[in-house]
């Protein structure tokens, strides 16, 4: 089972600098994946939890494809209905060429109402658009001969319809290890990619709908056994909790994650 992480590619304490550092710890970790976020329009909705500066995702890729040659890299989550889907494979499809073949396309339907008004895409049809969209990427990636691996967000009825018919893998995010488990035993999906939380605590957290990643070392390491025997591929850590003043303070966020990595690493060794 490969790791990765979703690293912050907006807020106050975000820029270059910081984007760098974090590929230097995953790659200090040995990592295999890292991910970023997407938003266009900042609107209110969204600038509470994801401020300015925010990044452009393929932009921001594209960059740090020049600065680690063996980090896959992808979104999570691209929303879909944003853009044209020409463009999407079209951008996909460089990435994935320029950085050879190291690209992974995650995409969901959204949920920031004031974005979708500020970019003219009706809301209430995002959920078609993202199927005719993920319809019109496959179509043509197949008249190139070349696809980007998909990863489809979310966990409605919808969602794992979507993932079933268009993705590589389901990439549901932050929920409890119970509820994928019930959700798997239920659903065909074609792969499984999950992106939990990371948030370690010094005493155990007793909640029974406590999302995977949130707990002590110990926990979350047994959070990643059992999405390992649910046949997760890849498990996409997430240390970002929603306060923007976290991105000034990353190293919190990147000890969490050394401290996980190097516990993993030790104990599928022994």
């Amino acid at each position: 089972m490969q790791l990765g992480v979703n690293v912050p590619n907006f807020g106050p304490g975000t820029d270059p600098g910081a984007l760098r550092d974090w590929v230097r710890t995953a790659e200090g970790l040995d990592l295999d994946l890292l991910m970023v976020s997407d938003h266009i329009a900042v609107t209110a909705d969204v600038a509470e939890r994801y401020p300015e500066p925010f990044y452009e995702p393929f932009t921001t890729l594209s960059w740090l494809a020049g600065i680690t040659t063996r980090l896959r890299l992808g979104t999570t989550v691209l929303v879909l209905p944003y853009r044209n889907p020409l463009l999407v494979a079209r951008m996909a499809d460089t990435l994935d060429r320029l950085s050879d073949g190291r690209f992974v396309l995650g995409v969901g339907v959204g949920w920031a109402r004031q974005e979708f008004d500020a970019l003219g895409v009706p809301f209430a049809a995002r959920g078609r658009l993202t199927d005719e969209y993920l319809d019109a990427l496959r179509g043509s990636w197949e008249e190139r001969g070349r696809a980007v691996p998909v990863w489809i967000g979310g966990h409605s009825e919808a969602a794992l319809r979507r993932a079933a018919r268009f993705g590589d893998a389901w990439h549901p995010l932050r929920l409890p290890v119970a509820r994928m488990r019930s959700v798997l035993a239920e659903h065909p999906v074609p792969g499984f990619a999950p992106r939990i939380a990371l948030r370690l605590t010094t005493a155990p957290v007793e909640d029974p709908e406590r999302p995977a990643g949130v707990g002590t070392v110990e926990q979350v390491l047994d959070d990643l056994r059992q999405l390992r025997e649910l046949g997760a591929g890849t498990v996409v850590f997430d240390p970002y909790h929603g306060d923007p003043e976290e991105t000034r303070h990353p190293q919190t966020a990147r000890q969490a994650l050394t401290t996980v990595a190097t516990h993993w690493r030790t104990a599928c060794s022994t």
